[in-house]
């Protein structure tokens, strides 16, 4: 769930501010919550939270996603997507559990993946995907 008992979101270790506009890569290891506006990119092995008023325009990765406010780009969790009934997700999905609430505006597609540790050949840089390729000769020869 993504509100506790109170009803209130749930605790963050970091927090952008409503009126706070930040434009880049976004890193970070917990959880963070928007609430106001963000641009860019967003890599976390942790939990992102996307209160209702805030609009976030960036591809999304992360072990969460909580989204209550509007997210323009695609969001990729290894464990859950919930999109909170004020949500707005203009983009694709891809995680292995996804939770969308009544009065959700979801314009995309949603990928339900199994194995978080699979390799996607259609988001791995061309090198990467060579190298992986190569091992795997190697190892029959």
């Amino acid at each position: 769930m993504a509100r506790n008992q109170g009803g209130k979101a749930p605790r963050t270790a970091t927090r952008i501010g409503t009126g706070t506009l930040l434009k880049g890569k976004l890193r970070f290891r917990e959880s963070l919550s928007i609430s106001g506006t963000f641009e860019g990119e967003i890599e976390s092995d942790g939990m992102l939270y996307i209160h209702e008023n805030a609009v976030v325009r960036a591809d999304v990765r992360a072990r969460a996603i909580i989204i209550g406010g509007t997210l323009r780009g695609n969001a990729h969790a290894t464990e859950r997507v919930e999109m909170l009934p004020a949500a707005k997700m203009y983009g694709n999905v891809r995680t292995a559990r996804v939770r969308i609430g009544e009065g959700v505006v979801f314009e995309g597609k949603c990928e339900m993946i199994k194995n978080v540790n699979a390799v996607d050949i259609f988001a791995v840089p061309a090198n990467q995907l060579r190298k992986s390729v190569q091992g795997v000769f190697q190892s029959e020869g």
